[in-house]
C-alpha cells in the first residue's frame, strides 16, 4: 500500500520542479519530503533526474504520478458517491421493468437537465434480476410487479399501471372469435397477462393457450410492431403502449373493468435512502 504523505510529496515535487519550495508548500522540512522520494525510489526505482536547478521525472516518474491521479480522482468519485445528504449531486441507479422503465428514463433525463450534478444509471430487467441487483447493492432502487417477502428489502406501492388489449388500428373485435382470427404477438409475460386480462374481458373463453400465436417479442419497445402491421394483437401495460412511436397504427380494446399491475418499489432495508434517491423518486411519484 502506497503511503499517501509520500504520493503527495512526489507531487508537489514534481510540480515544484525543487524539493525546497515542495516542502514549503507542504509544511514539511525539505530532509522530510526528501525521505519520502528516497523511500519511493526504492519501491520503484529511479523516478527523478536532479540536475543542477533542475528535476526531471523519469518514466517511472510518470507513471507513478499518472497512477496517483488515477487514484485521487477514484477518491473524489467515492466521495461523491458516499455523500447521501446532498440532492443535487451523485448518482441515482434504478432498476426497472421495460415497461414502467419507458416512462420513468425520459422523467429521468429531464431531473438530470434541471439538475446537471446528478447522474442517471438506469436498467430494464426482469423481477428476478431487479430483486438480485438490488441485493446486491448494484442499484439502490428498483421496481417490481410482485411484491417480495425478502427480510432484507423494503417494499412500498409505487403506482398501478393498467393492462391493454391492443389489436391493429382497423381491425373489428367483436367477441373471442376475431380475436382468435388474429393471433397473439406475445412477449415474455404475454402469456400471464393475457390470461389475466382475457378472462375479465371474455368470461369463460378457451384459455389463452387456444390462440395462434403469430409472434413473439422480448424488446418491450417493439412489441406493438407487428400489431401496428395487422399481424396480430398484444397485451402489455399502458406505458408500452404510451412510449410506441406510431400511436395511430394501433387501437386499445376497452372491454370491462381494468387489470391493474401493482409496482412495486424496493430498496434495501438496512439503511435509509440516499437524500439524491427521496429527491428522484418525489419528482417521479408527481409526474408518473
Amino acid at each position: 500500500m502506497l503511503n499517501p504523505q509520500w504520493l503527495r510529496s512526489f507531487d508537489a515535487v514534481a510540480e515544484a520542479g525543487s524539493f525546497t519550495r515542495a516542502a514549503e508548500q507542504l509544511g514539511l522540512t525539505q530532509a522530510a519530503v526528501s525521505q519520502h522520494i528516497s523511500r519511493l525510489e526504492d519501491e520503484f526505482g529511479p523516478l527523478l533526474l536532479r540536475r543542477p536547478r533542475q528535476l526531471d521525472l523519469t518514466p517511472a516518474g510518470h507513471a507513478l504520478l499518472a497512477c496517483h491521479a488515477e487514484i485521487l480522482a477514484a477518491e473524489r468519485r467515492l466521495r461523491a458517491r458516499l455523500s447521501d445528504d446532498d440532492p443535487h449531486h451523485g448518482e441515482i441507479s434504478l432498476i426497472t421493468p421495460g415497461s414502467v422503465g419507458l416512462a420513468l428514463y425520459p422523467l429521468l433525463l429531464a431531473l438530470q437537465q434541471a439538475e446537471p450534478g446528478l447522474c442517471v444509471r438506469h436498467r430494464f430487467a426482469p423481477d428476478a434480476e431487479v430483486c438480485e441487483a438490488v441485493l446486491d447493492n448494484r442499484f439502490e432502487l428498483g421496481l417490481l410487479t410482485l411484491k417480495p417477502d425478502d427480510p432484507r428489502l423494503v417494499a412500498r406501492l409505487f403506482a398501478e399501471e393498467p393492462l391493454e388489449l391492443v389489436v391493429p388500428a382497423n381491425a373489428r373485435l367483436d367477441g373471442w372469435e376475431d380475436l382468435a382470427r388474429l393471433g397473439m404477438i406475445d412477449h415474455p409475460d404475454g402469456q400471464a397477462m393475457a390470461t389475466r386480462l382475457l378472462s375479465r374481458y371474455f368470461p369463460g373463453n378457451p384459455g389463452v393457450r387456444s390462440l395462434a400465436v403469430r409472434g413473439y417479442v422480448n424488446q418491450i419497445g417493439l412489441i406493438l410492431e407487428p400489431v401496428a402491421r395487422g399481424l396480430g394483437f398484444a397485451i402489455l401495460p399502458r406505458h408500452a403502449r404510451q412510449a410506441f412511436a406510431r400511436p395511430d397504427a394501433v387501437r386499445v380494446v376497452e372491454a370491462g373493468a381494468p387489470v391493474l399491475d401493482s409496482l412495486w418499489l424496493i430498496h434495501r432495508a438496512e439503511w435509509p435512502l440516499s437524500a439524491r434517491a427521496t429527491a428522484a423518486l418525489d419528482f417521479l411519484q408527481h409526474r408518473i
